[in-house]
């Protein structure tokens, strides 16, 4: 299993990917949520002069964000810039639409988006809201095409999975693992947690700031694809709907997706306070080193072949150290 970290895109995430890189990191992918970001492809290009081997690579691009030329020229200057890194994904757009009060895109959508994206990279001419098109960079503008990089795409259900048998080079999954998984020969699984010194309590300040952040992800999916609930079903739930239900409706998804990835927003706070936090290890990749490696072996087994992990919390340097080493020791017998 290769071993990837992510990051939700901020201002140190170029300095962050050479950590990784320094560390031993196979690949750094980095979100796509123009709402709370720098510019995903900004900080790409800063991350491929800051580095030299990592793979680098947007994890998820969400196509109704930008015009399939845009990623397509942008797919062109991360490739001229670290040659042979780039890998690039795509998804519906879970945290990049349902932040701003959209729902997902359509699977129709993405595979017409995809189609257009891929032919623009081959140097075709395309077709796109009633227009004829084609990149055509000069010499020193882009590389020469075809530009070839290989595309993940975000796949839970059977829609997702005709889509990236077709136009796909594997799966870029998170929150779920689909059976189908087995099936595709490359398999990116983004998950989030922390490894706990021995003894450690599992509520501490130190666990909820680097566990937090992934941990409230079962509470922003269990609204998104449950509804109220669903989340009232889980501990700490009801304290997590009152926070949010103090939003206008209107707005609520506003204070579902604040600090999403990144911090605990008062609806997580409560929930955690509430006892919550029992779900730790349940949400997210969390637990001593040992424990942490059987949870990949089980990934594994289940047809992921790249862990994608993102730090949280104040000591990135800790948390990618501490999920390394876990994730390249040998799991007790």
């Amino acid at each position: 299993m290769q071993v990837s970290c992510a990051f939700p895109t901020s201002l140190s995430s170029p300095d962050d990917i050479a950590l990784a890189e320094e560390l031993g990191y196979d690949r750094a992918w980095v979100y796509d949520t123009p709402q709370q970001s720098p510019d995903v492809w900004m900080t790409l290009a800063l991350a491929a002069e800051r580095t030299t081997r990592i793979g680098l690579g947007p994890g998820v691009l969400v196509p109704s964000l930008r015009h399939p030329m845009v990623n397509a020229a942008g797919t062109a200057t991360l490739a001229a810039l670290a040659p042979g890194r780039v890998a690039v994904s795509f998804g519906t757009g879970f945290t990049g639409r349902r932040a701003m009060g959209y729902g997902a895109i359509t699977w129709r959508f993405m595979d017409a988006y995809i189609r257009t994206y891929r032919a623009l990279l081959r140097g075709e001419v395309v077709e796109w809201e009633g227009a004829r098109m084609r990149m055509m960079h000069p010499d020193g503008h882009s590389p020469a095409r075809p530009i070839d990089v290989p595309v993940l795409i975000g796949a839970l259900g059977p829609k997702g999975d005709a889509v990236a048998r077709e136009l796909g080079d594997g799966l870029y999954a998170t929150l779920q693992t689909p059976e189908f998984m087995t099936e595709y020969s490359w398999v990116a699984y983004l998950a989030w947690g922390t490894v706990l010194d021995d003894a450690e309590p599992a509520g501490s300040d130190r666990i909820r700031a680097a566990g937090g952040p992934g941990w409230a992800l079962a509470y922003h999916g269990a609204y998104e694809f449950g509804g109220p609930d669903a989340v009232r079903g889980l501990p700490g739930g009801d304290a997590w709907m009152d926070a949010v239900e103090r939003t206008p409706e209107r707005e609520r998804h506003l204070a579902v997706h604040s600090g999403h990835c990144v911090e605990l927003n008062d609806a997580d706070r409560a929930a955690w306070d509430a006892g919550g936090h029992v779900l730790l290890d349940q949400a997210t990749i969390s637990g001593t080193r040992d424990g942490v490696r059987r949870t990949l072996d089980d990934l594994a087994a289940r047809g992921v072949t790249e862990i994608v992990y993102q730090p949280c919390g104040p000591d990135p340097r800790r948390e990618l150290e501490r999920f390394l080493d876990a994730a390249r020791t040998a799991a007790p017998a």
